[in-house]
């Protein structure tokens, strides 16, 4: 069968420009190598994160995703929380970063309240008040559990919107209008998507290259199942947190908020740990995480990573349960510069990837532009790629 868009892999990316085709009334195919989603897009937090984003086109395209997932977790059946999310300060610096932040030009967009501990803890009942100073709360960010979204989010296109998958359906060669599997089988289509994540040496690894993506490998947990009574209520996030999401690049006090971590705890920054929580459909809550790039990612994980990552965690929380069931790792394509690439590798053939950490935040509206421009636009260069 000849199709408006072949797409060539499953994850939230992949998905995002098949939903955003099909709802242009557009023919669309998936194939994914695995017999199902099994990458970046099930091992994350389930965290829509605005407030990770600066300000600018890229947290417009956050708050176009936030209401993307509410949209799709309504036709698809799964839950989307509006949680909101709580970055807890525990120390002087911290606390100066947050009202820093809530202040500046770099909070447009978001809903904030700089909180008190007597507020924080009416949030949560997580958050542990010794020298707890304050918090930042946004009421913007979504929580979804990744696997369940993914599984009826992809049940959703293929039952509803009858968009065929071929999972377990190796694509090895995509030339311009034509996709071939491993078997030799060959599918035919006007435009082409290849969204591949952190397996980009497949197909196109040239085009990757160009774009000097890094693999980055992280480290997450997940608690036992707390108390049916017991909520976190918002996403949690640490001091550590302001090291690592840009939006909070420009406030004066976070060079003093990094000096500190790497003067008392050069550990942290040596496995680029900083530490968040939310909360799983089952009730466990999802721990984590850790940053290992290009040369340091092993196949094994490491016992220390998810020490440390426990030691930093207790001295901002207290749950009912520690008890830890599983522990995973999580790969994906960082892109050095930007927040993902957009490249053309053949007439009508493009490749997507490179968004980092921030797949679940970007994705959907990213994919939504690039379909909406290039049906416009066939040439359409979203970040100035070749």
């Amino acid at each position: 069968m000849h199709y408006d868009l072949i797409v060539v892999g499953g994850g939230i990316v992949g998905l995002g420009h098949a939903w955003a085709a099909a709802k242009l009334g557009q023919t669309v195919a998936v194939f994914d190598n695995s017999p199902r989603a099994e990458g970046a897009s099930i091992r994350n937090f389930g965290m829509v994160w605005p407030i990770g984003q600066p300000q600018g086109a890229q947290r417009a395209l956050a708050v176009r995703s936030r209401k993307l997932w509410l949209e799709l977790g309504a036709a698809a059946g799964f839950a989307v929380d509006p949680c909101g999310s709580l970055h807890l300060a525990h120390h002087d610096d911290e606390w100066a970063v947050l009202n820093e932040f809530a202040g500046s030009s770099a909070a447009a967009g978001l809903e904030l309240e700089l909180v008190t501990p007597e507020r924080i803890a009416a949030l949560t009942p997580a958050a542990n008040s010794n020298g707890l100073k304050g918090g930042l709360y946004s009421h913007t960010e979504l929580r979804v559990t990744p696997p369940t979204a993914i599984r009826l989010a992809t049940a959703y296109l293929a039952e509803t919107l009858n968009i065929p998958f071929h999972f377990d359906t190796p694509i090895t060669q995509v030339d311009t209008g034509q996709v071939t599997a491993s078997n030799g089988q060959t599918w035919t289509a006007e435009r082409i998507v290849i969204a591949t994540g952190a397996y980009f040496r497949h197909l196109f690894p040239e085009a990757h290259t160009a774009e000097k993506l890094r693999l980055c490998k992280l480290q997450m947990m997940l608690t036992e199942a707390q108390p049916a009574e017991w909520k976190l209520g918002p996403h949690i996030a640490s001091g550590l947190t302001l090291r690592h999401y840009t939006s909070f690049a420009d406030c004066p006090s976070l060079a003093a908020v990094k000096e500190r971590f790497a003067k008392d705890s050069p550990e942290l920054d040596r496995y680029g740990i900083h530490v968040m929580a939310s909360q799983a459909d089952n009730g466990g809550l999802i721990l984590g995480d850790s940053h290992e790039y290009d040369d340091d990612v092993e196949p094994v994980d490491k016992a220390e990573i998810d020490a440390l990552m426990l030691r930093e965690l207790q001295k901002i929380m207290n749950i009912p349960t520690w008890n830890i069931v599983r522990r995973w790792h999580g790969l994906y394509a960082k892109h050095p510069r930007q927040m993902c690439f957009v490249r053309e590798v053949r007439p009508e053939v493009l490749v997507v990837n490179g968004f980092g950490g921030n797949g679940m935040t970007l994705s959907l509206a990213l994919s939504e532009s690039v379909i909406q421009s290039w049906q416009n636009a066939p040439q359409w260069d979203a970040f100035g790629s070749s």
